[in-house]
């Protein structure tokens, strides 16, 4: 829904999406076309299409009028982030997350030396910061983290 005025409702079956000169367009919901549903600031959503987008698995995303991103509704019954968390915790019983922040460390501070030399600054030691992190113990989650973040 880009346009201005417009309005998302629901009707037998399908989501309705009337503009502001009156144009109506039906979506129906058993053709499972609808993965998400994009809103953008000055439109209107009846509460009804929200929980039919719920019912049916449809993301819904609000937008500003830019189209930078402002809420994700989702369903209740949406289950994907379980699997980010087996992932997280597997991540973490098999010591890849910290391997994985290890690298973040260094890119961030591999970045921050490109902008320092671009404006004619004194760089970080790369060769002692590697050694650092290198030298992180991975047993410990919580010591880790800490001397990873005070790098």
């Amino acid at each position: 829904m880009d346009d201005f005025g417009s309005f998302l409702g629901r009707g037998k079956g399908c989501l309705i999406v009337r503009d502001r000169k009156g144009k109506v367009e039906k979506y129906p919901l058993f053709e499972n076309e609808i993965g998400e549903v994009h809103v953008k600031i000055g439109n209107s959503v009846s509460s009804g299409a929200l929980a039919t987008c719920a019912f049916w698995g449809i993301d819904l995303l609000v937008l500003t009028q830019r189209g930078n991103p402002v809420a994700y509704l989702r369903s209740l019954d949406d289950d994907s982030h379980v699997k980010t968390r087996i992932a997280q915790y597997e991540a973490l019983k098999n010591r890849k997350g910290i391997s994985i922040a290890k690298q973040i460390v260094l890119g961030k501070i591999e970045g921050q030396n490109r902008i320092l030399r671009r404006y004619g600054f004194r760089q970080h030691d790369m060769i002692q910061i590697k050694h650092k992190v290198k030298s992180v113990d991975s047993r410990d989650l919580k010591d880790a983290r800490n001397r990873l973040l005070t790098i």
